[in-house]
């Protein structure tokens, strides 16, 4: 009977806890470090990879971002039209308004006398120009050649070459943001009598100039000053009757920079150097105290169009308030 019922016994056994190195957690986390770096990496990678001017788009897009800044509408591939005016901004530089002065210049010349684009004929009217960076803007010069003047002798008649050269600029700048400064400025030959002198000249031209730009599609909302300076800022130190000194200067000025731009742009003239300006010019000069509300006119109507073309846009697409 004693061997027909046997005893059970159970042995219990403890293993001992000891550092356990070949189990596979550490593993998980290793390989969910390494795909961190891997993305950190890639995303470096990424942003190496994009122009300066498409960071600056995508660091102004989301630092104006909201979603309840306009409620009741969806968001469509034509509402990419947001994005393309801040591209139009940031690539406020030199080498590219250079670049689309002589695109522009090749339309033209290719649709006046019938020839394909590249054919020459903005090289030579691209010799007029000359477009450089200045504190807060860039800064598009138009300029006089040997033998090729850009306005009449000793008057503010345009050439048609100043025409075709000042409407490409306005193609250029037209559809920018920045707003405009236009100079101009002589050599240092003397006029003949005590009627007009450099200033004169030099203020006529700019505005004539101005007149040229709005007539090609420039905003005179836009247009910031208009100033003449004579001959106290020579291209061409060296020879102050230089034909280059004779020149026009369009300056766009960096958005949101307007009025820094403006204040560095003032040229500090010596007292010995000071125009005396004739008394029927100075009477008809407007008071200071108009300045502000001629810089809040221009504000209004700046908003005034943007306004319009937002509404004209949401027309387009469907997009109701």
């Amino acid at each position: 009977m004693s061997e027909a019922v046997r005893k059970v016994i159970i042995k219990k056994v403890r293993k001992k806890h000891g550092e356990r190195h070949h189990s596979g957690s550490w593993k998980v986390a290793y390989a969910d470090f390494v795909t961190a770096m891997m993305a950190f990496f890639l995303l470096l990678w990424l942003l190496s990879m994009v122009s300066t001017e498409k960071r600056a788009v995508m660091a102004e897009y989301f630092k104006n971002f909201s979603l309840f800044k306009e409620s009741g509408k969806t968001f469509q591939p034509g509402s990419a039209f947001v994005i393309t005016d801040h591209i139009k901004k940031a690539e406020l530089k030199p080498e590219n308004v250079a670049m689309s002065l002589k695109k522009a210049l090749g339309r033209k010349g290719a649709g006046q006398q019938g020839k394909a684009p590249g054919t020459g004929q903005e090289e030579a009217l691209m010799e007029h120009l000359r477009v450089d960076a200045v504190d807060g803007g860039v800064r598009i010069q138009i300029i006089d050649r040997e033998g090729s003047p850009m306005f009449q002798l000793g008057s503010a008649e345009p050439t048609e070459k100043c025409r075709e050269i000042i409407a490409a600029v306005a193609e250029v700048i037209r559809d920018q943001d920045a707003r405009v400064a236009v100079e101009g400025h002589t050599d240092a030959a003397p006029f003949r009598g005590d009627q007009i002198t450099n200033w004169e000249l030099s203020t006529s031209r700019a505005s004539a100039a101005r007149r040229m730009l709005e007539s090609s599609g420039l905003d005179p909302a836009r247009v910031a000053r208009v100033v003449g300076y004579a001959d106290t800022d020579l291209l061409v130190k060296l020879n102050p009757k230089d034909p280059q000194n004779r020149r026009i200067s369009i300056i766009l000025l960096q958005p949101g920079t307007g009025g820094t731009a403006l204040a560095e742009l003032k040229k500090e003239i010596p007292g010995s150097m000071q125009p005396q300006m004739p008394a029927a010019v100075a009477a008809k000069r407007a008071p200071a105290d108009e300045a502000p509300d001629r810089e809040q006119s221009a504000r209004q109507a700046l908003q005034e169009k943007k306004a319009a073309m937002k509404k004209k846009k949401r027309d387009v697409m469907g997009l109701w308030d």
